[in-house]
């Protein structure tokens, strides 16, 4: 189409208006447009040819034959009923329910937008519609981000200025696409939607984040990309809000905006998304309410009633020939111009099609009766607009019309896809816009983090996936000196800034008061800004020098603030750029890339092929487990590919208890402290090369010298393979004839000689450890050479660790390896930093303690070691094992960090005697060879892991890259009882549903 430049000299034709009618016949004159060069700085479109543009609904000789038929046959009055579209509500009385009943017989109105409502009201509204009406009628909605704009129990997609943010245009028609399906699913035929706006008036009161951003070229092709998915879905887009209200201060809602730019600017910037989107195959028009004298020059005359934009403008200059409605004529933009009725007629005159929002539809059909008598509107004028609408009906499937099924609608409007497809938007929105040295993502988790809230809306999800990853102190104080005060000890600080989505017509500021927090934080720490808000709400930070840290997160949902809190920490990238301008240096297109640290994210499981509805199966094993009492509670989590997509606690800490267990709470893990804690050590230690597999035990421990176990090999050793015993019962030798603790052991205070601490008011005596190491030393080989398992193997590589790196093993793991993975929630002796109330009680013992055991090791061995043992004694969540158990998937790497060689992983993963039927690698339990086993029998045979005495499992397949974690405290409240878990198979069975929940390796 030919370029074309807008000026209006002296306007000096004839002024019409249509008042009443008695009004007589109007004239107007045609405005030519002149064309002038455009700046060679500007990108220009030249518009094809109307035969070459898109069509997605190419016109059909059927279509044809039906809008003749159907037009021939209607009597003018139904043919005027088909220019108006009312609103209508399934939230309101049946007074208006009865009113729009009303409407649709006696005026035979063409169609109803639907307002504020719910799925199943709307849906027995719109087929008890639909079926008085004579001609099928059109449904349309505002549903720019979905149908939960205006429909509860319905799914909320991004705001346009959050899809702006956006590179990747082929998610933006996934939106597109999925918006369509639920509004088919509905019975809607237009969604008034795609808004081309450009906003570039920050302070926009009405567009603002319904806008895909101040770049004429990227909003264009976000709104391209949107309509593709809509229309190719059968559902007609509609281009709002002609000719451009993103220039404007005050809102056409509440008065008549006034748009103050020129010609030029109108044509490079305002008109430019609606060329390309003619071209494109966009069916339909709105036409807003603007005062743009460049366009209009009759003082005060909105552009909605204006023939030289929507006749002169939009159908002849530009050539469009889709649809074209008015915007709602109940907004003052357009009532304060004129009364209704008279509106509805000036709207006609001017060239629209439909008039949406109709105040009194019976008036309006009056004064156009008066003004078709009068001359005014010809047969041919009514036929254009009433004939394209038919049309429109027939593309629509209107011909043969079918009611909105109410069966299993609430889930076909909230499919799984939907979360999964939210996870990825946001994943590719939020936009880093400073990274001052590389202060994201965090790659140092040994260092003190605090987290400060601004804004009213809530913070729950970004607190709890940022604790995910690493001890964040939430910090709060109003007074600012108190606040510095409390920050004293902190390195850095991320400020949370979080306002509620729900006021999206707001124009969220940052107070005086939140300004001087961020102003004395930065002054002072380290910083990093996320908004959860408009980019806008930043542009009050007048310095950002001090601030290295500024990611813009767009919204406040759980979805985003999770997001976000995986890119602080790495475990996802930055991809999006700045759809707006914040000040002049943070301007639109700025969008910084940062590292992806292979740290575990969340997602959900079919963004990584498993399937949610299989995984509630788990949900059911859990009850089972509950209900026959095997387990008061539990923890269980499943990751793949290096994203948790399922993490649930279930129960309480006790039977007959009021706590419920929560995914922060702490478990005794028994045996999984084996390969948690002491078994990265020895890689670590392997990896150093300061021990082989041929080391014998009295090379690495010269205690061992001369006893029957000197020649036990390193590999035989973890391999449970050297022939000894399972276990020795220490704790009985210190026990007198009553088993009560025996003085000569044990003290109830703390005092000089008794530290070792083994519950609330029990300590035994320091040099306890020589006695069972010479037990352990002394005690007798088993017979034949077979696979043995045996707790001794840790208690030595423990006490081999601790000779070896000169310091104790609970130091040890956490400086090499829970502080940088960030597992803050694993250690041993927890009521050193933990409450009791937040770890899961293992047992009420009447055999040695006498006491409930709750923060202190159920093992009596590694009790008696202090707590912490080789073989047991960690406490953890189900979140932290599965980081170490990531680090193992990863062969040795986690936050980009090498703990250990690849190849020293593969080494211990092996299963070195499993031709002599030893299933074990190094440390690690394999899946059974035969029979019986620590599996459900369906992981490959590369996957590892361990389960533990309490009723733990942790084990990880990199053949389908899941990692698996259960804990439980099944010892709860006797460990004498019959083992109804392990006999039941819970952990096995859970492990058999996440291997049949894959459904795309």
């Amino acid at each position: 189409m030919k370029r074309l430049l807008f000026r209006i000299g002296l306007f000096t034709a004839l002024l019409f208006l249509v008042t009443n009618c008695s009004s007589t016949k109007n004239k107007t004159t045609s405005v030519a447009f002149p064309k002038t060069d455009l700046d060679l700085d500007e990108e220009v479109y030249i518009p094809h040819l109307k035969s070459d543009r898109k069509n997605f609904f190419p016109e059909t000789l059927a279509e044809t034959r039906w809008v003749d038929s159907l037009y021939n046959q209607m009597t003018f009055n139904e043919k005027v009923g088909q220019l108006f579209m009312v609103a209508a509500y399934s939230n309101k009385d049946t007074i208006h329910t009865k009113a729009i009943e009303k409407l649709v017989c006696d005026y035979n109105i063409g169609g109803l937008i639907f307002f504020q409502g719910g799925p199943m009201r709307q849906a027995r509204l719109t087929n008890n519609y639909q079926a008085l009406s004579k001609v099928p009628l059109f449904i349309g909605i505002d549903a720019e981000w979905g149908l939960n704009m205006r429909i509860d129990s319905t799914f909320r997609y991004p705001f346009n200025m959050t899809l702006g943010a956006i590179k990747d245009l082929k998610l933006v028609e996934k939106v597109g696409t999925s918006m369509a399906k639920e509004s088919k699913r509905m019975g809607v035929h237009f969604n008034f939607a795609p808004v081309l706006d450009i906003n570039t008036n920050p302070k926009n009161p009405i567009i603002g984040y319904r806008s895909f951003g101040e770049n004429k070229v990227s909003v264009t092709e976000h709104a391209i990309a949107l309509m593709n998915g809509a229309q190719g879905q059968g559902i007609f887009s509609t281009g709002k809000h002609f000719p451009g209200h993103g220039d404007t201060a005050t809102d056409s809602h509440s008065t008549l905006p006034v748009v103050n730019a020129s010609l030029e600017h109108i044509e490079k910037i305002e008109l430019y998304p609606y060329k390309r989107m003619f071209d494109e195959g966009l069916v339909s028009v709105m036409v807003a309410h603007l005062n743009v004298p460049s366009l209009e020059p009759r003082e005060g005359y909105p552009t909605s009633v204006s023939y030289n934009v929507v006749t002169n403008l939009l159908k002849s200059e530009l050539g469009f020939d889709g649809l074209i409605f008015t915007d709602a004529l109940n907004m003052k933009g357009a009532s304060n111009f004129r009364a209704p009725g008279d509106i509805d007629l000036e709207a006609f005159m001017a060239g629209n099609d439909i008039l949406l929002f109709a105040e009194n539809v019976p008036l309006a059909v009056e004064k156009i009766c008066v003004a078709y008598q009068d001359g005014l509107i010809s047969d041919a004028r009514l036929a254009e607009s009433v004939k394209k609408i038919l049309r429109y009906k027939f593309k629509a499937g209107l011909n043969n019309y079918k009611p909105t099924e109410g069966i299993n609608l609430y889930n076909d409007l909230n499919p799984k896809s939907n979360e999964t497809l939210q996870y990825e938007l946001y994943e590719n929105a939020v936009t880093v816009v400073k990274n001052d040295g590389n202060i994201l993502p965090i790659k140092n988790l040994n260092q003190k983090i605090a987290y400060v809230k601004l804004g009213d809306d809530t913070n729950s999800s970004f607190v709890t996936t940022l604790k995910k990853y690493t001890d964040v102190t939430e910090v709060s104080e109003t007074n600012i000196d108190t606040l510095m005060s409390k920050l004293n000890d902190y390195e850095t600080v991320i400020i949370g800034y979080h306002k509620l989505d729900k006021s999206w017509w707001k124009s969220p500021e940052l107070t005086v008061s939140e300004l001087q927090v961020i102003d004395s934080i930065a002054s002072k720490k380290k910083v990093i800004i996320d908004c959860f808000a408009k980019p806008y709400s930043l542009s009050r930070i007048l310095n950002f020098n001090e601030i290295p840290g500024v990611i813009v997160s767009y919204q406040n949902g759980n979805i985003a603030q999770e997001v976000s809190a995986e890119l602080i920490f790495g475990a996802i990238g930055a991809k999006g750029f700045l759809p707006v301008s914040i000040n002049s240096t943070l301007k639109a297109g700025v969008g910084i890339t940062t590292q992806k640290l292979n740290r575990l994210g969340f997602a959900t499981p079919e963004s990584v092929g498993m399937s949610s509805e299989k995984l509630k199966q788990i949900d059911s094993y859990a009850q089972k487990a509950i209900d026959g009492k095997m387990a008061p509670g539990m923890q269980i989590l499943v990751a793949r590919k290096g994203k948790v997509i399922y993490q649930k606690s279930f129960g309480k800490q006790t039977y007959d208890g009021d706590v419920k267990v929560k995914n922060s709470d702490l478990y005794d893990v028994a045996s999984l402290t084996k390969i948690v804690a002491t078994l990265p050590n020895i890689m670590k230690v392997y990896d150093q090369k300061k021990v082989t597999f041929e080391t014998t035990l009295e090379d690495m421990l010269p205690i061992f010298k001369g006893s029957n176990k000197q020649k036990i090999t390193f590999k035989e050793l973890l391999s449970h393979y050297g022939r000894m015993q399972s276990w020795i019962p220490f704790y009985k030798a210190t026990l007198d004839s009553a088993k009560m603790p025996m003085e000569k052991y044990y003290r109830k205070i703390y005092s000089e000689g008794f530290t070792k601490r083994i519950s609330d008011s029990l300590y035994l005596r320091d040099d306890y450890h020589d006695t069972i190491m010479k037990r352990i030393i002394e005690s007798p080989l088993i017979d034949k050479k077979e696979y043995r398992y045996s707790d001794f193997t840790f208690i030595i590589l423990k006490q081999y660790l601790e000779k070896v790196i000169g310091r104790n093993l609970d130091e040890l793991v956490t400086n090499n390896f829970y502080k940088t993975l960030g597992m803050n929630n694993t250690l041993y002796n927890p009521l050193k930093k933990f409450d009791k109330s937040v770890i899961a009680p293992t047992e009420i013992d009447t055999y040695f303690r006498h006491d409930t055991i709750q923060g202190y090791v159920h093992d009596m061995e590694a009790a008696m070691e202090n707590g912490v043992g080789g073989h047991a004694g960690i406490f953890s969540n189900a979140m932290d094992i599965a980081k170490m158990m990531q680090l193992y998937l990863q062969k040795g790497n986690y936050g980009g960090q090498q703990y250990f060689s690849e190849a020293t992983f593969n080494d211990f993963n092996t299963c070195w005697f499993c031709a002599e039927g030893n299933r074990r690698g190094l440390g690690f339990d394999k899946p059974q060879i035969s029979g019986g086993g620590p599996t459900c029998g369906c992981v490959s045979i590369s996957s590892f892991g361990h389960t533990g005495f309490t009723g733990t499992m942790a084990w990880a397949d990199p053949e389908t890259d899941i990692v698996y974690v259960f804990l439980s405290n099944r010892t709860y409240p006797d460990s004498n009882l019959p083992n109804k878990l392990s006999k039941e198979n819970i952990r096995e069975d859970i492990q058999k549903v996440i291997q049949d929940a894959i459904i795309e390796k």
